[in-house]
């Protein structure tokens, strides 16, 4: 096995396992809604994740081990990511918007304040910014 193999083969668990919670989060009421399939669809091909790996991880998806972001960088980091990737598609309405909420309270943001961290992402997003700034504008929103 060369060294790409290897990286390529911890790159597609990463990002299988950061899936898997994801479908864990959508699946804390016992059922995914058609809205969050839709997302989880979408966000499949966004981590190239194939067909196969994507019904064995639905079917299977406590199995995966969950790696939450260790720092709170980090989970501003996959914030961005999956605020982008709403942004991207075009994705509007409140249907997306709770399942972003139920992502980021999945990421460790509180349930005090998620609306309103999410309502800023997606406004930060849609303004363009880069993570940097993202981040500086997350960290400073209450002051």
């Amino acid at each position: 096995m060369s060294f790409s193999d290897l990286f390529d083969s911890g790159f597609k668990t990463r990002n299988q396992d950061h899936f898997a919670a994801i479908v864990r989060v959508a699946m804390d009421d016992g059922i995914i809604s058609e809205e969050e399939k839709a997302f989880l669809d979408r966000l499949a091909r966004k981590l190239d994740i194939s067909e196969t790996d994507y019904k064995e991880i639905l079917k299977d998806y406590q199995s995966h081990p969950i790696n939450p972001p260790t720092s709170y960088d980090q989970r501003l980091e996959r914030l961005y990511d999956l605020a982008r990737m709403v942004y991207v598609d075009h994705i509007k309405g409140d249907h997306e918007e709770i399942v972003l909420q139920k992502i980021a309270i999945g990421l460790g943001f509180s349930t005090d304040n998620v609306k309103y961290v999410v309502d800023k992402a997606l406004t930060l997003v849609n303004n363009g910014v880069d993570l940097d700034t993202f981040s500086e504008e997350m960290k400073t929103m209450n002051r």
